[in-house]
């Protein structure tokens, strides 16, 4: 029988070492919080002593306590001509009142003598000292072996003889560590095969993903006998991260049909990628495997089709499997059959010729520039003014842009003025913003949300500005597309033009037009 599969995410550790992420005490007590409820084993937090917002991390989970999942602390062994006893960096992993600590240590002779300048003996003496210190206080402990095949590949005596020691000290796992992400999926599987026949304690596997094959390298190490899996959610990571967790647990699932706790939980996958992405304030990849938009996302017209017949055609796993959805994207690839895979959401779309119609309209939009993919907020405002089904709110009338720059190089002051139609009142406002783009939409909320209050709910995420003719020059047109999103869903809107600011306006005003029509909806479905 095979043996459960056990779930380190460190993506509060190791994860917070990627370029442009930096988590916050309560960003880390959130995560952590979802992380132990989507059912990972242990969750490992930081080095106590590095700074002092993991110091303040740990003392208030003390306070709040995870439910199933154990809280991790994280350290290395004792410095060198000293003993665990005396050592801050050990100290401060007891104090952190963690049941479970992870240690790593150097297993690559390189290391021991070009970074720490120590003997072999004594690297051996700072684990032994170390992990036993640790056990004697009663702790879960977590044996990193770093660089361990780079040392198993230059010194394999002095590696192996690293983790019996460990071992021997009475290290609870020992965790064989690919740290410079430099070992291909074969060679991995070999070496743990090796340690798995030496060792009878549990082994665990830590990859990077400098070769893009971290993923891979994890799975052919439990396929080597590996137990214990280590990751960060969406691949989070220094340099080119670690092995995702995302993909790494759906494919032990699904498809070695391993089991893991979280395993029960693989429906909440997609919901805890995009959580996370957004308390770390980064953006989503939308061609991220089980979980990305795009992940079962079909455009042209001949997969559409085939998948609306049979999704096994194009769909490796059931989307919601993981908690995703299919999506059938409007394009100019697209046929007939990707808008009868929408007529669930689209009721007007269950004609023949009504499908006919709205795909003629989206091509003949799509050589002028537009592109549906992303803004499907516009696609629904289309159909519903061919086929019916449209709800004018208000009226735009005109609006003006001033830029005045006062004063030093870089001091401009930004202002709409706009002219609206609603009902039978006229709104005449004018608005200041960081901008062209963000006046206007000031200004049209300005005057709308007097009459339509739901607006002050909606904010938008993300603008995006391509030049769809760039031979064209300063006079080229440019595709802008916004994506806005309120309690509920996410939607995104596109406007086209030879002016970025009329493109913007345009994107904008569809914006606001299918929040309306969807607040109505949900009103009369109520």
């Amino acid at each position: 029988m095979k043996k459960r599969i056990r779930v380190l995410d460190t993506t509060l550790r190791d994860g917070s070492q990627a370029e442009g992420v930096s988590f916050s005490v309560s960003d880390r007590l959130v995560i952590a919080s979802k992380l132990d409820e989507f059912g990972v084993d242990y969750v490992e937090g930081g080095f106590p002593l590095s700074n002092p917002k993991e110091a303040e991390f740990f003392n208030e989970l003390k306070k709040r306590r995870l439910k199933k999942a154990k809280p991790v602390a994280f350290g290395m062994t004792r410095r060198k001509d000293t003993s665990a006893k005396e050592d801050a960096g050990v100290a401060s992993l007891i104090a952190a009142g963690t049941p479970a600590v992870t240690v790593v240590a150097k297993t690559w002779d390189l290391h021991v003598q070009a970074v720490l300048r120590t003997s072999l003996r004594e690297s051996l003496n700072m684990i032994e000292d170390t992990v036993s210190h640790l056990k004697s206080h009663g702790l879960e402990v977590l044996f990193d072996a770093e660089h361990f095949f780079d040392g198993y590949r230059d010194n394999k005596e002095f590696a192996l003889k690293a983790l019996r020691v460990a071992a021997g000290a009475g290290a609870d796992a020992v965790v064989l560590c690919d740290t410079n992400g430099g070992s291909l999926p074969a060679e991995i599987e070999v070496v743990v095969r090796d340690v798995a026949s030496q060792f009878e304690l549990p082994l665990g596997i830590h990859t990077h993903n400098d070769s893009g094959v971290a993923v891979a390298g994890s799975l052919a190490a439990v396929d080597a006998g590996a137990t214990h899996v280590q990751g960060t959610i969406n691949g989070f990571g220094e340099r080119c991260g670690n092995a995702d967790l995302t993909a790494l647990i759906p494919n032990l699932v699904l498809k070695k049909g391993r089991t893991c706790r979280c395993g029960r939980n693989l429906a909440k996958l997609t919901e805890l990628s995009r959580f996370v992405y957004e308390v770390a304030n980064v953006s989503l990849q939308n061609n991220q495997p089980y979980v990305g938009e795009s992940a079962f996302a079909h455009k042209s017209g001949l997969h559409a089709d085939a998948v609306a017949k049979k999704t096994t055609t194009f769909e490796h796993v059931t989307p919601g499997l993981v908690g995703n959805e299919r999506r059938f994207l409007v394009s100019e690839l697209a046929g007939s059959s990707a808008l009868l895979a929408k007529a669930e959401r689209y009721k007007l779309l269950r004609d023949k010729d009504a499908r006919r119609k709205v795909l003629k309209r989206i091509k003949e939009l799509e050589r002028d520039g537009y592109h549906f993919e992303a803004a499907e907020g516009s696609f629904e405002l289309i159909a519903r003014k061919l086929l019916g089904g449209y709800e004018r709110f208000f009226e735009p009338l005109e609006y003006r842009v001033v830029v005045n720059r006062k004063g030093g190089e870089h001091e401009t002051v930004t202002e709409a003025s706009l002219k609206v139609r609603v009902g039978d009142a006229m709104e005449h406002v004018v608005s200041e913003g960081d901008g062209p783009v963000n006046a206007l939409d000031n200004a049209l909320r300005k005057a709308l949300e007097p009459f339509f209050p739901e607006l002050r709910n909606v904010r938008l995420i993300d603008y995006k500005v391509r030049v769809i003719d760039a031979v064209a020059g300063t006079a080229a047109k440019v595709r802008v597309i916004v994506q806005s999103k309120d309690h509920e869903s996410t939607w995104g809107t596109v406007g086209v033009s030879e002016n970025i600011i009329d493109a913007s306006w345009e994107a904008i005003l569809d914006s606001v037009e299918y929040k309306l029509i969807k607040e109505r909806a949900e009103r009369s479905r109520k």
